[in-house]
C-alpha cells in the first residue's frame, strides 16, 4: 500500500508540474502585449467573435460606399474636333504628321464622386471632368445618370456635378481640423474602375504639400494616409471611424502610376467651402491676405537671430493688399490663424483659402521675438 501511495502521489506531482509548465498556465506574469491578446480574445469570445484586427470597418464602410459614385467623362465628337482644330494651329508640325502624331483622339476617362446632397449634387477632382462634355455617373445601387458639370476650380482640382434625383443617401461632414495622424481611416472609390472599392490605412501626415497642382496660387495641405488609392480613386471618399466624410481623395505619390505607399485627400472643411461657392456663384469665391511667403526653417532663423524655426515667413506685403492695409509687415512670422497654430505655408494657404471675402481673422505674428495679433479683413484676390 505504501508504494501504490508513493506511485499516485509522485504521479499527481508530475502531472501538477507538467500542467503548470504550459504557456497557458505559466506561473510568470504576462508581458504587456500577452496581456492586451488575452483580454482581445477574452472580449472576442463572449460577443462569439475571432476577431482580432484592430478595428472593425464594417460600420464605416456601410456608410460611405452608398454615397460614393463611379463617373465616366469623355469628350464629344465635336468638342474633339475643336480640339484638333486648335492643335493644329498651335503645332507646326500638324500637318507635316499628318496629324498630331500624339494622339488626337477622343479622351476619356473614370473616376470617382461623393454625393453631398439629396437632390443630387456630387463633389468630385477637376481633372476627372476637366476635357470633358459628356460625364456618366453610376450610383452604388446602379442607376445610371447624365450629368451636368456646374463647375470647378483648378487651383484646388475640385469639381461639382450635379444629376436630376431625388432621396440619394449622404454622408455628415467630419472636422478636418480635428484629424489626428494615426488615426485610422477609409478610402472609397472606383480603382481600376473596381465599383464600390474599399481600403484602409492611417493618417500618416496633415498639411502636405506635393506640388502636384498646376500655378502658383493653388492651395495643397492635403491628408496623407496609407489607405491603397489608384487611378479611378481620383474623387472617392476619405472617411472616419465614425463613418463622416474627412477628405476627397485627389492623388498619390508613385513612380510607377500605382500606389507606392502613399495617398493624399483634400480636407473636407476647405472642400465645404469650394463646393457651396461653386453651387452658389458658379465659381471659387478666394480670400486672399495678400502676401509672398516662405516657409520658415532652421537656416532662416538663424539667419534672422530668432528661435522660431516653424511658421510662415513673410517676405513680401502687396500694395493695396488686405495684410498691407491691416499693418502686417515683412519679416513678420505668421504662427496662428484665430485659435489653429500655423507651422507651414500650405496649412497658412489651406485656412485662409476656407474663409470668406470680408471675412475678419486674427493672424497672430511673431515681430522682432515679440508676439502681436492683427485682424485682418480679407479681400478678393
Amino acid at each position: 500500500m505504501s508504494l501504490i501511495t508513493a506511485g499516485v502521489v509522485g504521479g499527481m506531482i508530475a502531472l501538477g508540474g507538467s500542467y503548470m509548465m504550459t504557456p497557458n498556465h505559466s506561473t510568470t506574469n504576462p508581458t504587456k502585449n500577452e496581456f492586451a491578446l488575452q483580454t482581445n480574445n477574452r472580449v472576442n469570445a463572449k460577443v462569439g467573435s475571432a476577431v482580432t484586427a484592430p478595428f472593425d470597418f464594417t460600420f464605416p464602410a456601410r456608410k460611405a460606399t452608398p454615397v460614393v459614385v463611379h463617373i465616366k467623362a469623355a469628350e464629344s465628337e465635336q468638342l474633339a474636333k475643336q480640339r484638333r482644330q486648335k492643335e493644329r494651329g498651335n503645332d507646326p508640325f500638324f500637318d507635316f504628321f499628318g496629324g498630331n502624331p500624339f494622339g488626337g483622339g477622343i479622351r476619356q476617362g473614370s473616376g470617382s464622386g461623393v454625393i453631398i446632397s439629396g437632390d443630387g449634387y456630387i463633389v468630385t477632382n477637376n481633372h476627372v471632368v476637366e476635357y470633358a462634355d459628356e460625364v456618366e455617373v453610376t450610383l452604388y445601387d446602379n442607376r445610371q445618370f447624365k450629368a451636368k458639370v456646374i463647375g470647378t476650380d483648378k487651383t484646388t482640382d475640385m469639381a461639382v456635378l450635379k444629376i436630376e434625383a431625388t432621396d440619394l443617401p449622404t454622408m455628415n461632414y467630419a472636422d478636418s481640423d480635428l484629424a489626428e495622424i494615426g488615426q485610422w481611416v477609409l478610402a472609397v472609390g472606383n480603382p481600376f474602375d473596381l465599383t464600390s472599392t474599399v481600403t484602409a490605412g492611417i493618417i500618416s501626415a496633415k498639411g502636405r504639400d506635393i506640388n502636384i497642382i498646376e500655378g502658383n496660387t493653388s492651395i495643397e495641405a492635403f491628408i496623407q494616409t496609407d489607405a491603397a488609392v489608384n487611378p479611378g480613386n481620383s474623387g472617392g471618399a476619405l472617411v472616419n471611424d465614425k463613418g463622416e466624410l474627412l477628405g476627397i481623395n485627389t492623388a498619390i505619390a508613385t513612380q510607377t502610376g500605382s500606389f507606392s505607399g502613399y495617398s493624399f485627400a483634400i480636407p473636407i472643411n476647405i472642400v465645404r467651402k469650394i463646393v457651396d461657392d461653386i453651387i452658389e456663384y458658379g465659381s471659387y469665391q478666394r480670400a486672399f491676405l495678400g502676401i509672398e511667403i516662405n516657409d520658415m526653417s532652421g537656416d532662416l532663423a538663424e539667419e534672422l537671430g530668432l528661435k522660431i524655426t516653424k511658421g510662415v515667413f513673410v517676405k513680401n506685403v502687396m500694395d493695396g493688399g488686405a495684410a498691407q492695409y491691416a499693418g502686417m509687415l515683412p519679416n513678420d512670422i505668421i504662427t496662428k490663424v484665430g485659435t489653429k497654430k500655423i507651422d507651414t505655408v500650405s496649412e497658412l494657404q489651406e485656412v485662409i483659402g476656407r474663409s470668406k471675402i470680408g471675412e475678419t481673422v486674427r493672424v497672430t505674428v511673431s515681430r522682432k521675438g515679440k508676439e502681436k495679433q492683427i485682424p485682418v479683413i480679407l479681400k478678393r484676390g
